[in-house]
């Protein structure tokens, strides 16, 4: 027989598991939304997404903490609603796998912009070196890339 107390706490437990499933999805669209702007190299869009995924994600760490503390009050309940947490963590992998995807596409791109630059300044196969003092020491010397 349940007491009150036990349907509150199960109630809760299932509600912050849909609230949990509810803040990935909308992570999954976030992140869509973040390889959109990447792809049309829209900065306002970028930061906006980058702000709303940050937001989505210290979300999700709250509800996890309140799920954690409900789940060791219920454990017998844990065991019951164990297929919809197996449905939260399976939408959290592909978060994860969106995420990584996005994140190699702006390290492709960072590599670019750096051999693009080390080209213009003239530095294009040289390595950078560090000084004693932890300065960046590289040649500073320009170079013609083209005459008219």
């Amino acid at each position: 027989m349940k007491t009150p107390l036990q349907h509150e706490l199960n109630d809760a437990l299932t509600a912050v598991l849909g609230d949990m499933q509810q803040a990935v999805d909308q992570l999954v669209q976030v992140l869509e939304a973040e390889r959109t702007a990447l792809d049309t190299s829209s900065s306002d869009a970028l930061d906006h997404a980058g702000a709303r995924k940050q937001a989505i994600m210290q979300q999700l760490e709250q509800l996890d903490a309140e799920r954690q503390l409900l789940c060791r009050e219920q454990p017998a309940m844990t065991a019951a609603l164990e297929p919809v947490w197996a449905r939260v963590v399976q939408s959290l992998r592909h978060c994860h796998l969106l995420n990584q995807r996005n994140g190699s596409t702006v390290n492709q791109r960072l590599t670019q912009v750096r051999q693009a630059l080390a080209v213009l300044t003239g530095h294009a196969g040289e390595s950078e070196l560090y000084g004693r003092s932890g300065e960046l020491h590289a040649s500073l010397r320009s170079q013609v890339l083209a005459a008219a």
